[in-house]
């Protein structure tokens, strides 16, 4: 039997199907859907796939989007697990000041990028970047505690709330420039110098508070869009959520499997 692991965010639903419900598990199918799209999961995508046994997912997109997940599996006798934060999980310890309340796809991400931070060496203070329809920049300390973390729109986000709040800037999007030029060039330069002063800010903070350069692990669909404007060095990694659900999913099913 099969793992399935849901990355649902706020424009796509990423899934990817594992032989098992653990790290270095072989990966048998990954797709990706517009939200407007998951209806069409069941008849489609996901048709031909063998059964799960488990299902552990990750949501930001809210309970309808996740009810209408839910449904696409119906062909399936599994119940769905979807992660909320908790004071720790997986040797990830949880600084939030209310951490259920700290959002599921943060929480996640940090779990993966830990563990592949373990996996390469001594342990290290990490700073790890999500770049998406928004952006967030979470600090971790050598030890596994989430230290805590900075949200900031993203170049989307960016770029849409100038258009509405200034007469005259609906331009193409721009090229980054050192000295931008033309607005679509000031524009998008903006946005990306905003994103990487951010995580320079924090890997400052980090490197105070702990005493040591952090290891920065940027993620996301946009991040290959910062790579060329990042002042620090970083490893680019495409499935990070995936990395999380996977070392979750250990810790979780595999007693039952192995019982």
């Amino acid at each position: 039997m099969t793992f399935l692991a849901l990355d649902i965010g706020n424009t796509r639903l990423k899934w990817a199907q594992y032989a098992s419900p653990q790290p270095g598990a072989a990966l048998l199918a990954q797709g990706a859907e517009f939200l407007e799209n998951i209806d069409k999961l069941g008849d489609g995508a996901w048709r031909g796939l063998r059964a799960p046994r488990q299902v552990l997912g990750c949501v930001v997109a809210g309970d309808a989007v996740k009810r209408r997940v839910q449904e696409q599996m119906d062909a399936w006798d599994v119940t769905p697990q979807w992660v909320v934060s908790s004071e720790g999980e997986a040797g990830l310890r949880n600084g939030y000041d209310h951490p259920t309340r700290l959002g599921a796809d943060r929480w996640v991400a940090m779990i993966g990028a830990y563990h592949r931070m373990l996996a390469q060496g001594s342990p290290r203070p990490m700073v790890v970047v999500m770049v998406g329809t928004a952006v967030t920049v979470e600090a971790i300390d050598a030890k596994g505690k989430f230290l805590g973390g900075l949200i900031l729109p993203g170049h989307g986000i960016m770029l849409r709330a100038l258009e509405s709040g200034t007469a005259g800037l609906h331009v193409p999007t721009g090229e980054v420039r050192e000295f931008p030029t033309n607005t679509s060039d000031a524009l998008t330069s903006g946005g990306t110098y905003a994103i990487a002063g951010a995580v320079e800010r924090m890997v400052q903070h980090v490197s105070a508070h702990c005493g040591a350069e952090p290891k920065c692990i940027m993620t996301g669909g946009a991040g290959w869009k910062m790579a060329p404007s990042m002042t620090r060095p970083f490893e680019l990694v495409d499935n990070l959520i995936f990395d999380g659900l996977l070392q979750m999913a250990q810790g979780r099913y595999q007693p039952a499997t192995t019982a």
